[in-house]
């Protein structure tokens, strides 16, 4: 079978997919280790048996639902190439936002102390590594498995020195950390429970739910991360943390003992991002 017919038949099986053309196309480009351009060049090039295996087998587990990122192992954020597996979140465009917010406040901050918590894939840590070369770097997170992730993602991209991993539900590896950073930044869990049916079908099943639900409402990890963070932040050291839709209101009245809160939208217009500074 060649690229053209397979990528139709390909595109047939994925119907129920939110772009099946596309899903086939940067299967087949995984499965060949090629660009799309390629696919287009050589419409009849001939798959090998054992390619048109593998390729099937990545179109039957997108068919049942795996995301496309944990099929491929890749996925792309800041401009660098991370390794995904099922033990962390997918890294997604929205939380750029996150990594925006710090860099903003770290201009103004010489050799800033900066923790990211709820680590994951190690996406926010790493990205702030590529961009702030003076800053002292933390991640945490509650999840082994996670934490392997980031340290594999740390090293392929060659920041394995400037961040130090440690294993933590939220800040509690910190409590002999007072006032010690200049930055909280955090995408926590912030789905609620009792409201599955407000993520995709495929996050649900798929990503670990540790990462993806925050508790009944969504808002319980904040109600722990909010008094934590003030502990270990040095006296207008800054919170920053992506929160869910519709729940602007209810991240500010937490803070209402903070100084200078604001939120920042998507390229949506969608609030995505709160900062908050330690009076």
């Amino acid at each position: 079978m060649n690229i053209r017919s397979a990528l139709i038949e390909a595109a047939q099986r994925l119907s129920d997919t939110s772009n099946p053309r596309l899903d086939a196309e940067t299967l087949l480009m995984h499965v060949l280790q090629r660009e799309r351009s390629y696919l287009y060049a050589h419409p009849e090039f001939e798959l090998a048996c054992g390619e048109l295996t593998c390729y099937y087998d990545a179109v039957l587990q997108r068919a049942h639902g795996i995301p496309l990122q944990y099929i491929t192992g890749h996925q792309e954020f800041w401009g660098l190439d991370f390794k995904v597996t099922p033990a962390a979140l997918i890294p997604r465009p929205e939380t750029e936002h996150s990594v925006e917010a710090v860099l903003g406040i770290a201009k103004s901050i010489n050799a800033p102390r900066v923790i990211d918590v709820g680590t994951g894939s190690g996406c926010i840590a790493i990205a702030l590594a590529s961009e702030l070369p003076t800053a002292e770097i933390h991640a945490v997170d509650i999840s082994a498995d996670a934490l392997a992730v980031a340290k594999e993602n740390a090293q392929r991209l060659g920041f394995a020195d400037r961040i130090s991993f440690a294993e933590s539900d939220l800040l509690a590896a910190c409590r002999d950390r007072a006032a010690y950073f200049d930055i909280v930044v955090s995408n926590p869990p912030y789905v609620g429970s009792n409201e599955p049916d407000k993520v995709q079908r495929e996050v649900r099943e798929h990503e670990p739910r540790i990462a993806v639900f925050g508790g009944p409402t969504g808002l319980e990890v904040y109600a722990r991360l909010i008094p934590q963070a003030r502990t270990v932040l040095k006296q207008g050291g800054w919170l920053v943390m992506e929160i869910g839709y519709s729940t602007e209101a209810q991240i500010k009245a937490m803070l209402k003992d903070w100084s200078h809160v604001r939120a920042e939208c998507d390229l949506q217009g969608i609030p995505r991002v709160v900062i908050a500074s330690n009076p």
